[in-house]
């Protein structure tokens, strides 16, 4: 008997599809997960429209190069001699007018909201700026809305020279974890959060320091929201001299007050980085600091 011949099987030829597919949905899955990671890198952006615009309105630009990375640019403004030098002791070139003024007008919002405050005296200014609109609560990660506030902060203060201080104040509420065992530590790393933020927007690093002042310096009743509130916040001290910055630094601008000797110092501004001219600008020997005031 005859044997029936083997059924021959169908090939399947579309096979490859079912590689194909799994491949597709595996490419899907990358690039969802690196959209979702990936931010927009605004500075770049900045830096190419700002770039244009000079080109377009100022032809001598139109020969320098686009900066890409951390150098980017300072200001469109260019700083004039007496700004270099640290000012005068008229109001209309006394940079600490200029930037008291040119803050007032850049955050009238803030300022109306009184989340933002400007006051000074002759000898250095401050500005005051409530944590909330910075970080988180209980943390020195500077939150989304803190790069646009401190890039416009920064692009009033890189023209000039003066020396800068960021003081960071808690309230009283106690933290305790691994990060931050108290509020000192809480407060350092968030005026150092400031400090980076203004040097990576053009602010010479050589100008600036940053000081924490922990819960100690209250401005307000720690007893109530309202009022512990007000004691969490992060103040930019401009000061005239270096001298006056030690001062002032070294007992808080909550506390400190002009006194003769620093009025007699005069301007001097802070010293230039290495990079930024070809010699070190001359320091001063720091003088007493002054007796501090009532705290407010």
């Amino acid at each position: 008997m005859a044997r029936r011949p083997p059924r021959e099987e169908h090939e399947n030829h579309e096979r490859w599809l079912v590689s194909y597919a799994d491949f597709i949905t595996l490419l899907f899955a990358f690039f969802v997960v690196m959209y979702s990671i990936s931010s927009i890198n605004e500075g770049k952006y900045k830096i190419l429209s700002e770039t244009l615009t000079g080109v377009f309105n100022q032809p001598d630009r139109s020969i320098r190069p686009i900066p890409v990375g951390d150098d980017r640019p300072r200001t469109t403004r260019q700083p004039s001699d007496a700004m270099q030098q640290g000012g005068d002791d008229n109001l209309d070139g006394d940079p600490l007018t200029q930037i008291a003024d040119a803050v007032r007008a850049q955050f009238g919002d803030l300022i109306g909201s009184d989340q933002l405050s400007v006051r000074g005296n002759e000898l250095w200014i401050e500005i005051t700026l409530n944590s909330s609109l910075l970080f988180p609560s209980g943390d020195a990660m500077p939150a989304d809305a803190a790069f646009g506030i401190v890039e416009k902060v920064a692009g009033i203060l890189a023209p000039y020279q003066n020396p800068i201080h960021v003081e960071g104040f808690t309230d009283n509420v106690p933290i305790h974890n691994a990060q931050y065992p108290t509020n000192w530590e809480l407060s350092a790393a968030r005026a150092a959060s400031i400090v980076r933020l203004l040097a990576q927007d053009g602010v010479s690093p050589s100008r600036m320091a940053a000081v924490g002042y922990g819960e100690f310096q209250p401005v307000a009743d720690n007893a109530s929201a309202e009022g512990r509130a007000r004691n969490r916040r992060v103040v930019l001290v401009i000061s005239r001299n270096l001298e006056v910055r030690r001062s002032v630094s070294g007992v808080g601008s909550a506390k400190a007050q002009p006194d003769g000797a620093l009025r007699q110092a005069g301007t001097q501004p802070a010293p230039v980085a290495a990079s930024d001219a070809p010699a070190a600008a001359t320091v001063n020997s720091p003088s007493a600091a002054p007796a501090p005031a009532p705290g407010s």
